[in-house]
């Protein structure tokens, strides 16, 4: 929503009312052929600056692919709609957010109406793309450390939120699990990267939440 004028912004925010999810809460499910409305997603006030949700495709064999996280004034679920095409990935809340589900011919006849609108959302779809270019780069020339390193890295800089004495939340809960997914390593490859980088002094993994204490430090480890 940040790359739209203010006009277009409030114009966006009319074509649906919110409703509040709290974590955990499925918005789309993988192979869904009937619902074809886009999300778009708001932070709730008063609670964490950035609301999220994951995006994670199930396979054939029994494995997940983490595609992507998307937060307040992104919008998800919109290849579906401009490509009438079923659902590709399941989208779970991870965070309390507010949800305008905005049906599909409504959003298209928006766009329509706001050809900026139309030039937001190729960037946005572009940036994602470019996010899956560099996994599909880093899977193929880094180790499993340097892959969990730069993910990292970049989650904090895109969603990160800063702390006292220079450390930087990364913004979103995660697991080993999700981490692998999104790296295409085994989980116990991730577990001994994680337990690598404490010991470096790079990252505080605390429960579930990683914290970059040297986002430098990280970036620059091979």
């Amino acid at each position: 929503m940040d790359r739209l004028s203010p006009e277009d912004q409030k114009e966006l925010l009319a074509l649906a009312p919110s409703s509040p999810k709290g974590p955990g809460e499925p918005l789309i499910y993988q192979g869904d052929r009937e619902r074809t409305e886009v999300y778009l997603l708001r932070s709730v006030p008063g609670q964490r600056p950035t609301a999220c949700v994951k995006v994670t495709a199930y396979l054939e064999s029994g494995g997940a692919a983490m595609l992507g996280i998307r937060v307040s004034g992104d919008v998800v679920g919109e290849l579906a709609t401009l490509r009438r095409q079923p659902r590709a990935a399941m989208v779970i809340t991870c965070s309390p957010v507010l949800v305008h589900v905005i049906r599909a011919q409504v959003f298209t006849d928006f766009l329509d109406r706001r050809p900026a609108a139309w030039n937001a959302l190729a960037r946005m779809i572009a940036d994602r793309l470019d996010w899956a270019n560099r996994r599909r780069t880093d899977f193929a020339q880094f180790s499993v450390p340097v892959r969990v390193a730069n993910v990292l890295v970049e989650l904090a800089g895109r969603h990160g939120i800063d702390q006292a004495g220079g450390k930087r939340d990364l913004g979103v809960d995660l697991t080993h699990e999700e981490i692998a997914n999104l790296v295409g390593a085994r989980k116990d490859a991730v577990f001994k990267a994680v337990r690598r980088f404490k010991d470096l002094g790079l990252i505080d993994p605390g429960h579930r939440r990683k914290i970059v204490i040297d986002p430098i430090g990280l970036a620059d480890f091979r």
